[in-house]
């Protein structure tokens, strides 16, 4: 049986207890997970102390830089090994992962390198009230130890988001991944030594969240900061535990997106469109569309195109090169989508297409598959149109003006990011300003660019990432005053 070890000062370190890890497509045990213990997590925090004044902060910008460009190198040298084990953890086509998850998972490292590289500070000349002068710089530190705590949707991707920025700005991590996604964390690990980077600046604890890895790292009196993303109440947990030593804390959690289909929009590109962000990655996107807004003109023929074309998605396994869907992430997952299957009928949704499990043959029928599912005819008020699902699913509802999908898309506790979908550029300006959101895509979703703030509203996310902004986070602006 595979083992997947804890990442510790430079080595890879077993545990006296493990975990199963399930394939998603069939349920069998793939990997022995070694859990952390305390003492270990003691450990990493000992050790990502010990880099930061050892070698790693004793570093120049130029030195950290190019041993960050080797590691998305590395990354990319083992591009195999990181798209066969993000698979097997995950169940995803490979197709995806190939195109999204490891490519991304590469390059955030050099992009947050060239950030670093590349960022100025403030600088004012100040006069005096003796009639002399001083000049204020400010300068930028590192936060510190950093806890990182991942999801299992985007594993590398997500996981590097955090890890490039937090080492780029000079700190050290500790890594907690999903337990349900422990290997390319894991993995990575390797690449780190491959690359230069001094042990106990990056190192992985594998575990759960409550009394494990997950607890021992976010109420670590030697963990300077935590940046997370998952569920909402996992978020508020651990901003409980910050508050303990006033620690900063960058939040992404969840989210109930709306897509707004005007009537002028490019039908083929808003079906498009929406055909991904509703349903790719089974559906296990922060970002993705659970609700749809079509103006009620074109309503009709939307629903229909949109039914037509996620039936036309094969669903199977990752190998497969026309597989459009594969399972979700677990058992466990699986029966929280499907509740709200059922639950929607039960709060008197019209079943478009699926709400079920899908015949995957022999092998395969202990797996975590759902079908792809479409909803029209649900009250705003009904649990499925206001609770995050995660799930290859969406609820379609019709709209007359703009200021009645307005009120209707902000209703909610969530605000993460919405998709709209409208010829009229001044409309488009106009409605993606007053969507109550921290990112609007206009004509387009899943479009990136990774300079730009990232981050959510509302109960989806405290603090701003992405290029410069990761900084504020990631380092902390001082400042000198000096009398001339």
């Amino acid at each position: 049986m595979k083992q997947v070890l804890n990442f510790i000062n430079g080595q890879h370190e077993a545990s006296d207890k493990t975990f199963p890890k399930h394939s998603p497509l069939n349920n069998t045990v793939i990997a022995d997970v070694h859990e952390a213990s305390r003492t270990q997590v003691d450990a990493a925090v000992a050790a990502a102390r010990a880099a930061l004044d050892g070698p790693w902060g004793k570093m120049s910008v130029a030195e950290r830089v190019e041993r960050l460009y080797a590691v998305a190198d590395g990354i990319n040298k083992r591009f195999d090994e990181f798209l066969a084990a993000e698979c097997a953890d995950t169940g995803k086509p490979r197709s995806l992962a190939s195109h999204i998850d490891i490519p991304r998972g590469a390059a955030n490292f050099k992009v947050f390198a060239d950030v670093v590289k590349n960022v100025a500070t403030e600088f004012f000349e100040t006069a005096t009230p003796d009639g002399k002068s001083a000049i204020n710089y400010g300068y930028r530190t590192p936060v510190g130890v950093v806890g990182v705590i991942c999801p299992w949707n985007l594993p590398l991707l997500l996981m590097t988001w955090k890890v490039g920025p937090a080492l780029a700005c000079g700190n050290t991590v500790v890594v907690k991944p999903s337990e349900e996604t422990p290997q390319t964390a894991a993995l990575l690990g390797e690449v780190m030594n491959e690359a230069g980077i001094p042990p106990g600046v990056y190192n992985v604890v594998h575990g759960f969240g409550p009394d494990s890895a997950g607890e021992f790292v976010t109420t670590h009196p030697g963990v300077d900061a935590i940046t997370f993303t998952g569920e909402t109440r996992t978020g508020e947990i651990i901003m409980k535990a910050a508050a303990k030593g006033s620690r900063p804390v960058s939040l992404e959690m969840g989210g109930k997106n709306a897509a707004i289909i005007f009537e002028d929009a490019d039908f083929d590109a808003a079906i498009e469109g929406t055909l991904r962000s509703a349903f790719v990655n089974s559906g296990q996107v922060c970002l993705g569309t659970e609700r749809v807004y079509v103006q009620r003109p074109i309503f009709d023929k939307f629903v229909a195109e949109l039914k037509k074309q996620v039936e036309g998605w094969k669903i199977g396994l990752p190998e497969e090169a026309d597989t459009k869907l594969g399972p979700v992430i677990s058992k466990e997952h699986q029966a929280k989508v499907l509740s709200y299957y059922k639950l929607a009928v039960e709060e008197g949704a019209t079943v478009v297409t699926g709400g079920g499990v899908p015949n995957m043959g022999a092998g395969f029928s202990d797996g975590a598959w759902v079908q792809p599912t479409i909803w029209t005819g649900l009250p705003e008020t009904a649990r499925v149109i206001k609770e995050e699902i995660f799930g290859p699913c969406c609820h379609i509802a019709p709209f007359d003006t703009e200021e009645e999908v307005l009120a209707k898309a902000n209703d909610n506790v969530y605000g993460l990011a919405t998709a709209i979908w409208t010829r009229d550029v001044s409309r488009a300006h106009r409605v993606a300003q007053k969507m109550k959101v921290g990112l609007s895509w206009v004509n387009s979703w899943f479009l990136r660019d990774l300079r730009t703030p990232f981050g959510g509203a509302k109960q989806s996310g405290i603090g701003r990432e992405g290029g410069v902004h990761s900084l504020e986070f990631y380092t902390e602006l001082k400042n000198v005053c000096i009398k001339l």
